[in-house]
Parts: structure tokens; sequence; C-alpha cells
């Protein structure tokens, strides 16, 4: 293969089987992933357009891959997408992921699942989910799985687990993920968590709400805790957030020490006001910190960031919702290529745009796009 030294993010994927019979092989199958990927990095949100990029991109395609025969249909895209191994794919990823993440001591790592809700045929499937992680700090996707048919994601965030390098973080789930089998995976890894409970926790929830509210009522006298606030003001919001961790709660709410690791648990009251309405929410949380309640804030704001940095740039910039693309591994497949997406134009700092404009450049600009993809 003729690639450039600078453009080396096949490389990652030459481990794919091809799953086409040897006479239907018109195009290499390397030739076909790169056009994709590289097409959905400059924006292009389907089949139709990965073809369109490809024809319009073909002199400067040509001076890195073979294309023995020109650029695929969108038909062969689509087809070829539909029968690659979506778990090698996700493999390939991942050791991608390895290969550049840098993260840092102490990153917050937030898992959560997402509707590729264009995935949805009444005829045929349910909308896919995806559950994925991303380091909130550095601003990239870790890895994904997809959530199976008959299951859900309590299903799927151990299987995402197991395959990634969690040393050093704080991973943080939604009250989806407390379970004990979750919270034993993360702690073998010698990371940390942050949890949300929800009331059918039963006496988890029941415990840790008693426990608060004991220790409102007397200003935790005798129990060690620790507090943060936060204040935010902006387009007629005013928003507070009252942190409260409790420290050496084991005999409490862990007597069996069936819960890894779990050395405080937490509370956020947060107090909007809008348009002169003002409304109370309160949120409990398990976790292995150690009663610092401003790094347990900061996780939890970490965590709830994912829908702006993440699912937002998605579905606004990548039009993910609005993908119709249905059929076997594609929409799972798919899905990745974004991911590719989002994380090196995420990673590319000279330009000082969102991501959108990113793509329109890099679709214009084939120097631009050289950046990027040595990102890889």
């Amino acid at each position: 293969m003729k690639l450039k030294p600078k453009i080396t993010i096949a490389d990652h994927f030459l481990g794919i089987e091809d799953p086409r019979i040897d006479r239907t092989k018109r195009h290499n199958l390397i030739d076909i992933m790169t056009i994709a990927i590289i097409a959905v990095i400059c924006g292009a949100d389907g089949w139709v357009a990965v073809e369109t990029y490809g024809c319009a991109k073909y002199e400067w395609l040509k001076t890195f891959l073979e294309l023995p025969n020109g650029i695929p249909s969108h038909d062969t895209f689509a087809r070829v997408f539909a029968q690659i191994n979506s778990q090698q794919f996700q493999e390939c990823f991942l050791c991608w992921m390895k290969s550049i993440q840098k993260i840092t001591e102490g990153e917050v790592v937030a898992i959560d699942g997402k509707t590729l809700r264009g995935s949805y045929d009444s005829s045929e499937q349910s909308a896919i989910v995806m559950v994925s992680a991303w380091a909130t700090t550095n601003k990239l996707v870790l890895g994904q799985v997809k959530v199976d048919e008959k299951s859900n994601e309590i299903t799927a965030i151990p299987e995402l687990l197991k395959v990634l390098e969690l040393s050093g973080c704080i991973v943080t789930i939604d009250a989806m993920g407390c379970q004990k089998e979750i919270v034993k995976l993360i702690t073998s890894q010698n990371a940390d968590y942050v949890i949300a409970l929800k009331k059918n926790q039963g006496n988890l929830y029941d415990e840790a709400e008693k426990l608060f509210s004991s220790g409102i009522a007397t200003g935790f006298d005798g129990i060690k805790h620790s507090t943060y606030k936060t204040e935010e003001r902006g387009h007629g919001r005013h928003e507070i957030r009252n942190y409260v961790m409790l420290s050496q709660i084991e005999s409490r709410l862990n007597p069996n020490s069936v819960w890894s690791n779990l050395n405080s648990v937490g509370m956020v009251e947060s107090v909007r006001s809008l348009n002169g309405e003002t409304t109370v929410e309160t949120h409990y949380f398990i976790s292995s910190l150690e009663g610092n309640a401003k790094q347990f804030g900061n996780s939890i704001r970490s965590h709830w960031r994912i829908e702006n940095s993440l699912h937002w740039i998605l579905d606004v910039a990548l039009k993910e919702d609005d993908c119709g693309i249905r059929k076997d591994n594609a929409p799972q497949n798919f899905a990745i290529l974004r991911h590719i997406a989002v994380n090196l134009l995420g990673q590319e700092k000279r330009v000082k745009r969102g991501i959108k404009n990113k793509q329109f450049l890099a679709g214009l600009d084939n120097n631009y796009l050289e950046t990027v993809l040595a990102l890889a």
C-alpha cells in the first residue's frame, strides 16, 4: 500500500478480515475503509456522501491508495460496512486509542449510553444503543460497545470496562451502572468511581438518604464530611450546587463489604432559579473517593458535560440522529467512524473552530486534512 508517511490511520485497521468472497473484490478493503474514514472526518454523513467525497478527491486519494477500479460506489461502501465484523473494528479502534491516548492521573472517564435514533426500522429492528467511554479532560472517545437487542446497558457496561485501561482514572456512571459487578471491575483496574443512586436501589438508596437527613439535622456532628459549593449565573438562570461527601460510612452502607472500595457517599443539591421559579433537586452517589467534596463535585460536573462535549457534537455536527443507516453491522461501524472523526478533529488544536467548521476546512484543504490524519 502506497501510504504517505503522514497518513497512517489506515495502518490501525489492517488486521480486519475481508468479509467478501474473492470474485467480488473489485476494490481493496483498506482503500474502502480509508476513504470512509477520511470522508466522515470531512463531513460525510452517509454512503452517498462518502462516494461523492471519494470521486471529488480521486486525484489526491490516488497518491496514497491503489484504487485499482476507481472509487467504490455507495452500494459497495454500504455492503462492505454491513459485513465488516464490528467486534474486530472495535478492537482495532481500541488498539489505536491506546497508542495515542495520554490519560492523566485523576482523569474523569464518563460511561454513558446514546440511542442512534436513525437506526430504528419499524419492520426490522429497534434503534441501536451504543455505550461509550469519554475521557472528559482529553476529550477522547476511549471505546464503545453496542447494547444487545435483548439486553440493556447493565450488560454492555461491563463489556466496555473489560477492554479499557482505567488505572488512575475516576469512572462516572449514571444510576444504571450502580451494580456490584461493575464497581468490582472498576476497582480491579486501580480506578476510582462515582456512581449515581436511584430509588429502586432499595436499601442502599434509603440508607444514604437517611444518613444525610440525620447529618443535616445535626450539622453533621460526629460525622466525617467534606463540602463544596458552586454558583453560576447566566441567561436569566441562577444555579447553586451544594456538594457534601460523608466518609467512614462502611458500617452503615456496606456492612458486609459487598461493594468494592465503597469509601464515601455523596449528595448533590441543585437549587435553580429561572424566570422567577425555583426548583430543588437532590441526587445521591456512592464513591471510592476519600471524602473530597470538591473532587466529587468536579467529577459529577464532568460527567454531565458529556451531553455537550460528545452527544451534542454527534447529533448536531455529525448528524448521528438523522443517519438512516440500518443494515446489519453498518450502524455500529458507522458509529465508530464518527468517533474516529470526533477524536481526531478534537485533538487538532491549531485551528480554533468547532468540529463542524473543522470538517468543512478538512474537506477543502488537503494540507489541513493531512495535519488531522497525522494525529493518528
